[in-house]
């Protein structure tokens, strides 16, 4: 077209000048200056010919200096988007790119012309200028004039100007994103132009490419660059070896394959998970250089970038090995190309060439690598980076797999890519779910692979290595905050690593690192086995001659003992062995302690020293006003001092009493004497008093043992037997610093805590409670009064002072620690002393204002409030704690004082105090309370109400009712802490659902009953968010309602009844969780099932708040009721019925019940509990619900429901017969009513041996059964006739093994029908599935009765019905919940038959699982699935003239001329579809009639963003025919897609290269308007009756006949 056009100017006339002169006369356009390019072409090649004249030279001189020269001076100083108030308004943006692009050509074909490269230079000078000054919008100007003159410079001659050029547009590509379209326009345009140029040009963009680069290279830029230059930067064919050396520079021209740099830059591409054109052009460079490399012969090397001298080859070449290589390189940019594509079914089965892969890098003979490892970690870390979570997984898994088998040689990539990329993967909690088919709590399968990995890995390391790789790992753990599932598993491989001296102190600090990054999760059972792994991994690991006893003690208190290290377990046996083991060799202490620790050697030594030290107090810590001391360091005492006596008792075989007391006196003799002293020396250091009692109470917690050594344990009598020798000093000091004002200070406050502490746990020590004149309990009734006087002295009008109301405090503290222990100790305040009258207890209470709040000192005094720690509490603390302490003391006087009835009239006085006579005022009071106590002080007010409301509900029901709103309120809006909710949520059960409570709100029926039963739902709801909110409300009402009480007093069965809700919901309760809650309790699963392996199983208490634990009270609850007793039976029956009802109304649901939904699951547990119900059925209530049982074996339910219901009609069947009639009668509906639920009944039919058993006369019942399986044994169905002939197997069976000669006349229909289906030819699927359906465990295992119990209803029947994981009860947690006895009536917990070992295995489901499972077998695959990658047959960024005319050019995608139109079309799918198909095959430009389609939901499910990389134009309907006109006049062919009369055939037209493709309306076609201006129609033949294609179809296979075309064409002339 071009050529035509120069050949008609010229045709006009003959004169260069004049025609010329024409173009550069008026305003300038990009279609003037592109013409003006055009006939300067055309004269360059006449003047090659020899003609034009020698005018032509003169003539393209003043067309360069007088038109385009000043035109891109203008252009430059005229940059896109000046404001429109500008003189001379620039053109937009991209106009003015065009313009830009044919004043440049045409510049160029100027300079050749004009035959002078003077002129070339003079304006590469010019513009070089202009680019180096960086002036606004003059960039790109300048770089196309760059770009048009530099191939006529010379490259001797203008040699400096050439590389000064080439070093500005490098700098300026290398910025990248930061200039735009100048960055793009130097790399796509003048930097290959430069390259071309050779020389002195090309070194210096080849010397700036591989110069060391920062620490964060923009590689994205840098490959653009060289992708461009690959044809220069790469030897071509016959070039020989080339020189270059590792700078690349040489007589021959820079060969970037010798480079390090270059290849680190491939490298660096490859991985870069956020740039996919980066990726693409890495791709590129590697396959051009393995494709240059082959095609050249030669031998080529390039060293690894870190210099070592025998280290592996970044790339090499090797004539001798080039069918090895290319394959390998083949093989690799196959897998990265798949990686393009995110889809794991097309990735997998490519994934087994990586592993010859690593066969083909490594050398057989000397077993090093070949190749560098680099390459294969950029594969993984492509993976890894994947936004795709199951590529990733999958990846992790692949690289975890790598040792297995083989030995690959030792690299320091490897270790690095560990301990970066691989573990920030493995930082993601969803990579550790189980596997399909995996049983619930066997463990995550990549936890065990990086378990095993780990170890094998660290085993190939050297022994220098070992350590320095190790504490990197552990550094890295402790340098982000984990999740509690990755946190466990890291920690669990780093266990399982084999033993070595590996770390020293630094390592241990890290690991204290790490164990702070374990804190951070609410999964205490998974924190604490974190910890367990974590601490043996230090034992295993450290170097004991490097490290310190007191670096070993410092780690260890950096571990929770309530939830790992606890005394008696095996991980406190493995500590003391291992501390025993190395006592002789740890090292000495890296910090300046004191001499005595600097030159201890032995542990016990060690121990000794450090209680003395701890008992030091320096001479700063003396003072009245020093704060108390943190606990950390009285807790190491007590943690070293008891490792130290069970380590000396295991250095003999049998432990001896007086040997561990001596021990134990060896450490404790400071302590003792300190305690000792406390009682008669009053001029103790106060640090000192704090820190002994501290030690003294760590003791006495950490003491108790868990586990196996509990019994026999001799350590905790003999520590409680010194500590009684000093109790009497404790006690005595105890009451002196509680009662004589010595504590005057808000610091002063946590001691207070500290004292009454100590107190509480002396008085209950075994030795404390044997006898009335124990010190400890002899102190009780002075401080009582003492802390009474306090409190009515407090009263009587003194100014409130921070010391005396400090004391206030104190004295109230004191009470209620007095209060609850007495109470534990089963005693009254009054120590049972006097008449049961009101004691000084009492009357202080009644005489206190209720919620008396405690005052702030007065203004002068609170400086020294201010001056106090940070650390102490604020007084609005104090506050609360005192009206705590206020609650804590009325709720033992409430319960002393139950409620009496009001006295009559001139009766004497009651001495019952107020607070219990008046309990509407204290509720009120209660309530109050409640508003201003923070929620953790909040119990005792709940413990009050729980003594108030039964006394106030029958006659103040709306004060109730607040309270239970009030209280409901504080525990609904309180965060899932383990401090502070649980307690309250328990106390808050125990006051809402208190018995008497239910049975009043129940006999009223009032507001107070529905408010009862709404937070009782409400409660449900909750336990979907916060796990076993539930339990604790189940729990707590099956024990107050059927187990008796402490006391003695019977539970309240009747509550039962009025809230069977609660059982009802209990029975089917279960939310289905999000995926990351099945994650946390498998994981919980898996670690309780390491039993006494995992400490933390022994040290946590087991609070069975998994939703199982709820229908395992339920279930434990229904079986300890008596059938015999009328309120049992009532309530059994009345439970049936509404669970009946509530499968009904689950089955009548529209909400499809597709498998394993919550639907499904609650279907399930109904029939599980009917089951576990049955024995409690008789005959008479059975005729009540026989019919709703038999009504469901007619609902269309999954396979685990329908196995429950042909169970139990099994059971019914089998005792009671009466009901056979029934059974039969489920048989005459019309087959089309009944379809394969039939199939139930016959199933039911199989068992007809066990249903007989207790039939006098079973002659007339076989023979109906044979007569019913006959029947259905031709039904057209075939899964119906299946279920027939195996009932009439089973029966027919049956009646030859009795021997029942009138049945006879059967014998031959019956075994010519199984004869038939047995004797079936071949081994087609009907034979195959008679086989599988006999083999069934239902039919070939399952026996009802021997099979009752409840594993096999809650565990066997769930687990081989294919019900998910979640589903199935562990029968050993029946067992573990003692909350609830076993009762005797209940089914058996084991099964006892082979049903347990059965594997699950739906016979229905077998033949797609038998072909599923042959892919995994093949080690590699002969042929994979590969995505067509549009870029792969050219290098990106080739098509420089459209490199920059929308996003999909950007990518180097080749863009034909075609223009498909589909502004008829009107389904969003079709028009989906079409644009995903015009992207695929390059469509120019696809035409809609509104680009708002775009956002439509079913357009982007079909065009899969297809939108984003193609051109969309917006054409009305009404404007189609005007954009018509427009395009033909533009030379393109209008090409509709419509059956005429005169169309023509697809196959016999021939497309031209610009077309537009107009495709019709799905219903109407074209308009006969539009047909009219179409140059021609295409039709596609048809062979079938359907007459017409739909839009889209037709539309794709004519792009692809245009594409088929154009391509044939290229390939011809390239030939």
């Amino acid at each position: 077209m071009e050529w035509v056009l120069a050949e008609a100017l010229l045709g006009q006339s003959r004169d260069p000048r004049a025609l010329l002169g024409t173009l550069c006369r008026g305003e300038a356009s990009a279609e003037r200056v592109e013409a003006l390019h055009f006939l300067l072409q055309r004269l360059e090649d006449e003047a090659a010919r020899g003609g034009g004249g020698d005018a032509l030279p003169e003539t393209a001189r003043e067309v360069a200096a007088g038109y385009l020269v000043p035109l891109l001076r203008r252009l430059r100083a005229r940059p896109a988007g000046a404001p429109a108030s500008a003189p001379a308004p620039a053109p937009a943006a991209r106009p003015r790119r065009r313009l830009l692009r044919a004043a440049g050509a045409a510049l160029r074909a100027c300079a050749r012309l004009a035959g002078g490269p003077p002129l070339a230079a003079a304006l590469a000078e010019e513009a070089l200028g202009d680019l180096l000054a960086g002036a606004d919008g003059g960039a790109e100007a300048a770089v196309e004039v760059l770009a048009a003159v530099a191939p006529c410079l010379r490259p001797r001659e203008d040699g400096p100007l050439l590389q000064r050029v080439a070093e500005a547009a490098l700098g300026l590509a290398l910025a990248g994103a930061a200039d735009g379209e100048a960055a793009a326009l130097a790399a796509g345009r003048l930097l290959p132009a430069l390259g071309r140029a050779g020389g002195a040009a090309l070194r210096a963009v080849w010397a700036g490419l591989v110069a060391p680069s920062g620490p964060d290279p923009r590689v994205g830029p840098r490959l653009q660059v060289l992708s461009a230059l690959a044809e220069r930067l790469l030897p071509a064919p016959g070039d020989g070896d080339g020189d270059g050396d590792g700078d690349g520079e040489g007589e021959a021209g820079p060969d970037a394959r010798r480079c390090a740099r270059f290849w680190r830059a491939v490298q660096a591409g490859l991985a870069d998970a956020g740039d996919a054109l980066t990726r693409k052009r890495a791709r590129y460079l590697l396959q051009r250089a393995a494709e240059v490399s082959a095609e050249q012969g030669g031998p080529c090397t390039c060293g690894s970038s870190s210099g070592e001298a025998n280290g592996p080859s970044l790339f090499w070449w090797s004539e001798e090995k080039k069918d090895e290589l290319l394959k390998f390189w083949e093989n690799y940019i196959l897998i990265m190309e798949t990686l393009e594509g995110n889809q794991i079914h097309v990735i997998k089965p490519v994934l087994p060439k990586l592993n010859s892969l690593f066969d083909s890098a490594v050398s057989e003979e000397t077993g090093r690598w070949l190749l560098h490892p680099s390459w294969h970690l950029c594969v993984y870390k492509r993976m890894l980076e994947s936004e795709n979570k199951v590529l990733a997984k999958e990846g992790v898994s692949h690289f975890l797999q790598l040792y297995e088998g083989k030995a690959l040689p030792l690299s320091p990539e490897i270790s690095e890519f560990i301990i970066g990329p691989l573990m920030d993967a493995l930082s993601e909690s969803a990579l550790y779910g189980r596997s399909p088919g995996q049983q619930m709590g066997s463990g995550s399968p990549l936890g065990l692979k990086l378990q095993s990995f780990l170890a094998a890995y660290v085993s190939l390391l050297p022994e220098e290595l070992k350590g320095s790789f190790l504490l990197k790992f552990i550094q890295k753990m402790s340098s982000r905050h984990w999740c509690a599932v990755p946190i466990l598993f890291l920690s669990k491989a780093l266990a399982s690593v084999p033993r070595c001296k590996a770390l020293g102190p630094e390592g241990l600090l890290a690991l204290r690192g790490v164990l702070q990054c374990t804190m951070a999760t609410h999964q205490i059972l998974l924190r604490g086995a974190a910890q367990c792994h974590l601490l043996h991994a230090a034992m295993n690991l450290v170097h004991a001659e490097e490290v310190s006893l007191s670096d070993i003690s410092a780690f260890l208190t950096s571990l929770r003992q309530e939830e790992s290290l606890g005394r008696g377990t095996s991980l406190w046996t493995e500590l003391c062995d291992w501390l025993r083991a190395n006592e002789s060799s740890f090292g000495r202490p890296s910090a300046c302690g004191s001499v005595g620790l600097q030159e201890t050697c032995s542990l016990n030594a060690y121990v000794k020293s450090l209680v003395q030290e701890f008992l030091t107090s320096p001479a700063w810590e003396t003072g009245e006003n020093c704060r108390m001391p943190g606990w950390t360091d009285a807790k190491l005492v007590a943690l070293m001092v008891l490792l130290a006596v069970d380590v000396d008792g295991r250095k003999t075989q049998h432990s001896e009493r007086q040997r561990t007391q001596n021990v134990l006196r060896l450490f404790l003799d400071p302590l003792l004497d300190a305690l000792t002293k406390l009682g008669s020396n009053a001029y103790l250091p106060l640090r000192k008093t704090d820190r002994s009692l501290q030690a003294l109470l760590a003791l006495l917690r950490t003491c108790p043992p868990r586990g196996a050594l509990a019994p026999d344990d001799a350590v905790p009598p003999l520590l409680q037997d010194l500590v009684m020798s000093a109790a009497e000093s404790i006690s005595a000091f105890l009451l002196r610093r509680l009662t004589l004002n010595e504590l005057s200070t808000v610091a002063d406050l946590d001691r207070c805590q500290l004292y009454l502490q100590v107190f509480a746990e002396l008085a209950s020590l075994p030795g404390a409670r044997g006898e009335r004149g124990s010190p400890v309990l002899r102190i009780i009734s002075p401080l009582r009064d003492a802390s009474l006087r306090h409190l009515q002295d407090a009263d009587s009008g003194l100014v409130p002072t921070l010391g005396r109301q400090v004391q206030r405090a104190v004295s109230m503290a004191a009470l209620a620690a007095v209060c609850e222990v007495c109470e534990a100790l089963g005693q009254t305040p009054e120590l049972q002393r006097g008449p049961p009258d009101a004691g000084p207890t009492d009357r202080l209470l009644a005489a206190l204002p209720l919620n008396q709040r405690l005052q702030k000192p007065q203004p002068e005094e609170q400086s020294s409030l201010l001056e106090e720690s940070p650390s102490s509490p604020g007084w609005g603390r104090v506050a609360a704690q005192y009206i705590h302490d206020q609650w804590a003391c009325l709720s033992l006087l409430l319960k002393k004082h139950p409620a009496l009835p009001p006295a009559s009239e001139g009766a004497a006085p009651d001495p019952v105090p107020p607070a219990v006579r008046t309990p509407e005022r204290t509720l009120r009071a209660a309530l109050a309370a409640l508003t201003v106590l923070p929620s953790d002080r909040v119990v005792p007010v709940f413990r009050c109400m729980k003594l108030l409301v039964p006394q106030l509900l029958a006659t103040s029901e709306s004060i109730c009712i607040e309270a239970f709103d009030v209280a409901w309120k504080i525990i609904s809006t309180l965060s899932n802490t383990q401090l502070v909710f649980w307690p309250n949520l328990k106390a808050f059960v125990q006051f809402v659902f208190d018995t008497q409570v239910l049975t009043i709100a129940a006999k009223i029926k009032g507001q107070a009953y529905l408010k009862i039963k709404e937070i009782m739902h409400e409660m449900m709801d909750m336990s979907a968010v916060k796990t076993g909110v539930f339990n604790a409300l189940v729990v707590h009402c099956c024990q107050a309602w059927l187990v008796p009480a402490p006391d003695g007093s019977q539970g309240s069965f009747s509550n039962a009844a009025s809230y069977s809700e609660l059982v009802l919901e209990a029975c089917v309760f279960g939310p289905v969780f999000r995926r990351d809650q099945r994650l946390i309790q498998d994981v919980q699963t898996f670690v309780e099932n390491l039993g006494h392996d995992c400490a933390a199983n022994v040290v946590i208490e087991n609070t069975k708040r998994e939703d199982h634990y709820v229908r395992v009270c339920a279930v434990k609850f229904l079986c300890l009721l008596d059938a015999s007793r009328v309120s049992h039976k009532a309530f059994v029956e009345d439970l049936a019925i509404k669970l009946l009802e509530k499968e009904a109304l689950v089955s009548s649901s529209r909400t499809r019940c597709y498998v394993n939904s919550q639907q499904h699951r609650v279907k399930n547990r109904v029939w599980q509990v009917l089951l576990v119900l049955f024995p409690r059925f008789d005959q008479d209530f059975l005729n009540r619900i026989i019919d709703k049982i038999l009504q469901a074996g007619f609902t269309n339910s999954q396979a685990s429901i329908k196995y429950y219901i042909e169970w139990m009609i099994i059971l019914i069947l089998h005792k009671f017969p009466q009901f056979l009639p029934k059974f039969w009668d489920c048989f005459s509906c019309g087959e089309e009513n009944l379809k394969t639920s039939i199939c139930t009944f016959l199933s039911v039919l199989s068992h007809w041996d066990i249903i007989t058993q207790n039939l006098t006369e079973k002659t007339l019942a076989l023979r109906q059964a044979l007569v019913v399986a006959l029947q259905w044994g031709f039904s057209h169905n075939f899964s119906v006739r299946l279920y027939a002939l195996v009932a009439l197997h089973k029966v027919w069976g049956l009646c030859q093994a009795q021997h029942l000669g009138e049945l006879d006349a059967l014998a031959a229909v019956i075994e010519s029908s199984l004869s038939q289906v047995e004797s079936a030819p071949g081994a087609g699927n009907a034979k195959k599935n008679w086989q599988r359906i006999q083999d069934h465990f239902f039919f070939a295992s399952f026996h009802p009765l021997r099979d009752y119990c409840l594993e096999t209803i809650f565990h066997i029947l769930p687990r081989l019905a294919g019900l998910v994981e979640d589903e199935w009860i562990a029968i050993d947690k029946f067992a573990k919940f003692t909350d609830l006895p076993s009762g005797a009536g209940a089914p058996r917990y084991l099964s006892t038959t082979q049903l347990r070992e059965l594997r699950p295995g739906d016979w229905a489901q077998q033949d797609a699982g038998a072909r599923c499972g042959d892919t995994d077998q093949q080690s590699e695959w002969t042929d994979v699935q590969k995505k067509i990658l549009p870029w792969r047959h050219a290098a990106p960024d080739a098509d420089l003239e459209l490199a920059f005319q929308d996003r999909a050019a950007r990518l180097g995608k080749a863009i034909s001329r075609l223009i498909v139109v589909a502004s008829l079309i009107d389904k969003p799918t079709n028009l989906g579809g079409l644009c995903r198909t015009c992207e695929a095959f390059g469509a120019a430009a696809l035409v809609v009639s509104s680009l708002q389609c775009v956002s439509d939901k079913q357009f982007q499910q079909l065009s899969v963003s297809a939108e984003q990389w193609l051109p969309l134009v917006e054409v009305k309907p009404p404007q189609l025919a005007g954009y018509l006109r427009q395009k033909q006049a533009e030379g393109y062919t209008v090409i509709g897609v419509e059956q005429t009369a005169r169309s023509t055939a697809l196959a016999q037209y021939c497309f031209p290269e610009r077309t537009l493709l107009l495709l019709g309306n799905e219903r109407e076609g074209i308009p006969a308007g539009l047909i009219q201006q179409l140059d021609v129609c295409v039709e596609i033949p048809q062979l079938g009756v359907t007459r017409s294609l739909n839009v889209h179809v037709s539309g794709a296979l004519l792009v692809w006949e245009y594409v088929r075309q154009q391509l044939r064409r290229r390939g011809g002339a390239q030939a």
